[in-house]
């Protein structure tokens, strides 16, 4: 099972943007995306997800309500009494909202939690037969050398070493996959900013870490075995390899985006500026602000996007 794409039913192949690489999974009966509550057998998902054009995910439950609310607004589907029900409400896991072509999925925090997420959003759209899909994250991070509330668009996303990699286990042996994301996605997206012109936004490398603390040079976490010079001589180095910020999920998102031939983004916050501190010290005002500043920028993208194909 190499793709989405069927030609015997009549599918134009050269649209389809989804492939799943795993020969298990035509043999099954049913398909049970267990973290989502959904199901090839319990639920119809080409009748459900088969319009998804874009989908945002980003850490947070709540932020990422606040976006499907926010894009419903944007795209004129937002009634007066419009409600926005949870599609996972039946796990705790991920949360998930739709409000026309575009779907808002929740993936934790870190590394693990964003993979398994993206295993069944992508056998989801798969499923569902969705085609020419547009997979974008947006979230927080921390900044190298840039003023709090700049929004980087990730060119590459590296590792704690600085290479485009991802690094895996598999049946006890490394595999190691590429980091590279849609360049030409990354600048239209940096375009979207410059039209906006509400907010600094930049490309720039993204480097994902292992954790929020060690991982990322920090001095306030419950352990920390280097000084202040150590941290500031890492942090330059990472700026001298075009690191703009730093955040958790990116290597693996891009790397399995990549794999299911997803064009895929990154859109970042920075809230603090890493080589002036470690801890947030904003106000919560402040903070919100700059949360919202990813999302109104793709929102802006996706708005741009849907008016450019009607115009077809």
């Amino acid at each position: 099972m190499p793709s989405g794409c069927d030609e015997k039913n009549g599918e134009d192949c050269e649209s389809q943007s989804i492939y799943v690489n795993n020969p298990h999974l035509g043999s099954m009966k049913e398909d049970i995306l267990y973290h989502f509550n959904l199901g090839t057998s319990s639920h119809d998902l080409a009748a459900q997800f088969g319009d998804v054009k874009f989908v945002c995910v980003g850490g947070s439950p709540w932020r990422m309500k606040s976006f499907i609310k926010y894009i419903a607004g944007e795209l004129g589907l937002a009634g007066p009494d419009a409600e926005y029900p949870n599609i996972c409400e039946g796990t705790d896991r991920y949360a998930m909202y739709k409000v026309g072509p575009v779907l808002s999925v929740s993936h934790g925090m870190g590394i693990p939690s964003i993979s398994i997420m993206l295993h069944e959003l992508i056998k989801l759209l798969y499923h569902a037969r969705c085609t020419d899909v547009t997979v974008v994250r947006i979230g927080t991070s921390g900044g190298i050398g840039l003023q709090p509330g700049t929004v980087v668009v990730t060119k590459q996303s590296v590792d704690a070493t600085f290479l485009p990699r991802f690094e895996q286990v598999v049946l006890g042996k490394p595999v190691v996959r590429s980091t590279d994301l849609d360049g030409d996605l990354a600048e239209e997206l940096l375009q979207c900013g410059k039209e906006l012109a509400e907010f600094e936004t930049v490309i720039g490398n993204t480097m994902c870490t292992l954790d929020f603390y060690e991982g990322q040079a920090r001095l306030d976490g419950a352990f920390c075995s280097y000084t202040e010079e150590d941290k500031q001589n890492y942090l330059a180095e990472a700026y001298a390899a075009g690191v703009r910020n730093i955040e958790m999920e990116s290597s693996v998102f891009a790397a399995m985006c990549k794999l299911s031939n997803l064009r895929a983004a990154v859109v970042c916050v920075t809230l603090l500026d890493r080589q002036k501190g470690d801890q947030l010290t904003s106000s919560h005002d402040v903070l919100h602000s700059y949360q919202q500043r990813p999302q109104i920028l793709v929102g802006h993208y996706i708005k741009k996007k849907l008016s450019a194909s009607k115009k077809k």
